[in-house]
Order: C-alpha cells, then sequence, then structure tokens
C-alpha cells in the first residue's frame, strides 16, 4: 500500500492529495479571496486549486489581513452606495465567520493589517482616521486622525509600534505612533498614493503612487525619502515577499504585475496578466481602463514562491511562479476579486 501510495505521488500528486507534502515548491494553505461586488469570500484550496467554500461578508469587502497564525482573517466592510462600518472575522479551519466587529460612526473601513493575534490597524477613509481594534473583544482601542484627503491603505512595522498610511488625495504618507495614539508627520510621497507596504525587516517602507506613475522608497527609522522609481501603468498596490527580496506591484491600467528587486531597486520584471473574458458593468473602476482585467489585490504564499493577483474585471486570481515569472494556474472567484490575504491553515482543517 505504501509504495502505492508512493507511485501515486510520484505520477498524479495533485489527484493524490499529497503534492503539498513531496514538493518543496508546491502551494498549500488557503488563498482568501474577496469579491466585492459578491459580498463575500472565496476560501480556495491551494492543493486542489478548488474553492471550498464562499462565505457572506459585509457588503463591498475590500481588503482582508490574516492574523499572525494564519488562522484568523479580517475583512473590511466598505459598503457600496451605503457606507460600511464593519469587519468580518474569518475562521479559515471552520470556513465561516465567527465575529462581526462593529466600527460605529466610523465609516468606510478599507486597509488593515494585524498587530498581534487579537488586534488589527484598520482605515476609516471616511473619518480621515485610523483604528487600533480589538477583534477578539470587538471592541475599538484607539482612534488616530490622520487629517489628510482619502487615507486608503495602511501598513505596521514589525514591532507594531508605528503604522503607514497611504492618502490618496493628499499625495502624501502618514505615519502614526501606535502607542501613543497620536499622528507623527505627514510626508510628501506623489499624486495618488495609495499602495503601502513594511520591508519585513522594518527598514523601509514603500508607496505606491498610481498618479505620479512612481513608487516612492522611504527610511523607516530617519522618515526620509531614498529613492523614486518609475512604475508606469497607475501602480495601484505594492507588497513585499516575506524575505524582503523582491516588492510585487499591480499595475491596472496596463494589465501587469510589476517585479521589483528591492536590493537594487530594479524592475526585475514586467508580467503581463493572463487574457480572460472582461466585464465592466457595475464593478468599482468600470471601464476606466478599457479592456484590462484590472489586477489589483495582491498576496505571496508564505514560502515566497508563489505570488498571487486578483484580476478584478475578470472574475479570477492569476497565480505565478515568483522565480521564473510563469503562469501557473488561473483560479475562479466570486465577482469582483479584490483584496487577498494567504493562510497556511487549511480550510476546513480539523483543528
Amino acid at each position: 500500500m505504501l509504495r502505492i501510495a508512493w507511485l501515486l505521488c510520484l505520477v498524479w500528486p495533485i489527484l493524490a492529495g499529497c503534492a503539498a507534502a513531496g514538493d518543496p515548491a508546491a502551494p498549500a494553505g488557503t488563498l482568501v479571496v474577496l469579491n466585492k461586488s459578491g459580498a463575500s469570500a472565496s476560501l480556495i484550496d491551494l492543493v486542489s486549486g478548488k474553492e471550498v467554500a464562499r462565505i457572506p461578508v459585509g457588503d463591498g469587502p475590500h481588503e482582508a489581513a490574516a492574523s499572525p497564525d494564519g488562522r484568523l482573517i479580517a475583512v473590511t466592510n466598505y459598503g457600496n452606495k451605503t457606507a460600511g462600518n464593519s469587519l468580518s472575522v474569518i475562521d479559515v479551519a471552520q470556513a465561516q465567520v465567527v465575529r462581526t466587529v462593529l466600527l460605529g460612526a466610523y465609516q468606510r473601513p478599507h486597509g488593515v493589517q494585524f498587530l498581534d493575534p487579537h488586534r488589527v490597524v484598520v482605515t476609516a477613509e471616511a473619518q480621515a482616521s485610523v483604528l487600533v481594534v480589538d477583534v477578539a473583544a470587538g471592541r475599538i482601542e484607539k482612534a488616530i486622525v490622520t487629517g489628510q484627503r482619502v487615507s486608503h491603505m495602511v501598513a505596521a512595522a514589525p514591532d507594531g509600534g508605528r503604522a503607514f498610511v497611504a492618502n490618496i488625495g493628499s499625495g502624501s504618507l502618514s505615519v502614526l505612533d501606535l502607542r501613543e495614539g497620536a499622528t507623527m508627520t505627514h510626508i510628501p510621497t506623489g499624486q495618488g498614493a495609495e499602495g503601502v507596504d513594511v520591508s519585513p525587516d522594518g527598514r523601509e517602507v514603500w508607496v505606491s503612487n498610481r498618479g505620479a506613475d512612481s513608487l516612492t522608497v522611504i527610511d523607516a527609522r530617519s522618515l526620509q525619502p531614498l529613492a523614486t522609481l518609475p512604475a508606469a501603468g497607475f501602480p495601484i498596490r505594492v507588497r513585499f515577499d516575506p524575505a524582503g527580496a523582491r516588492a510585487f506591484v499591480t499595475v491596472p491600467r496596463d494589465d501587469a504585475l510589476l517585479i521589483f528587486d528591492r536590493r537594487s531597486r530594479v524592475l526585475e520584471r514586467r508580467i503581463g496578466l493572463p487574457v480572460a473574458a472582461v466585464q465592466t458593468e457595475g464593478r468599482l473602476l468600470g471601464a476606466m481602463f478599457g479592456r484590462s482585467t484590472v489586477p489589483i489585490g495582491v498576496a505571496v504564499d508564505g514560502a515566497g514562491r508563489r505570488v498571487y493577483v486578483a484580476q478584478a474585471n475578470a472574475d479570477q486570481v492569476a497565480e505565478f511562479d515568483v522565480t521564473s515569472g510563469t503562469l501557473l494556474r488561473t483560479l475562479p472567484t466570486g465577482t469582483e476579486p479584490d483584496g487577498l490575504a494567504w493562510s497556511p491553515v487549511r480550510a476546513g482543517a480539523p483543528r
């Protein structure tokens, strides 16, 4: 029997259910995809490539963040015509929402990141504020006013002491002291500052300026700008791999993914997104980018070997090999996928 199982893994690894164990480069865990127009989250098993659950969340879910152990996913319910004011907390193993956290007067929650196993930092665009929320207790611990226009995405330093907020309307990066609950400064970056991420070593902050077609690199300690990099195509998101060696940038106008070498700050590779049937009606960005599939959300697996890109106007996620840039497969989703989060936990797996 053991020999038969070994042969099955050798010849048909995915069908045999042993790809993740036998191949160190094989995908594992769960990709959580937020379907913006579907008010739902798709949980995709990365071994099989199948959607194993589609979970109702709040209206207009935009961004997702995984807890440090990957057990929980926090979802920002941004709303559509009516402003949203809640977070959904998904237990990946149970494949269900286990808590809804109401944010009261704070509306349009968007960017989100876990600070520790129980707390997240989240933007509230409508109030130009950033909240620290205990999702286990279901309460807001702190609210910090940025005073900037359209405080959109947020990234926290690895030690949880500072948060960095990209402000689309102000073209700036706000730096917040989370321990003191205060705004420290605002740094001009470029028109349409939207995406932001902090390198895993905590040394650099990268901001994508969609209107300026550029990336701004900032020293996370001195808060001094280090470089401005060209990034044509409306750079909308930026995400580091777990090792901090590469930065991944989605550019919907050019329907592509840009991969930058962090050390040299040079564009390593430009990858065109897979062609697909495009739907524009009822989508947030509509036909703004013509027949582009509109890549927005981006996530990297824990090993840094696979990168996932949500194609919002094509209702699918593209999976690429990070090293070669090869398209490995496309994963069907719900309507208008955007926010992504990777978890090492397998959806529906026993505890």
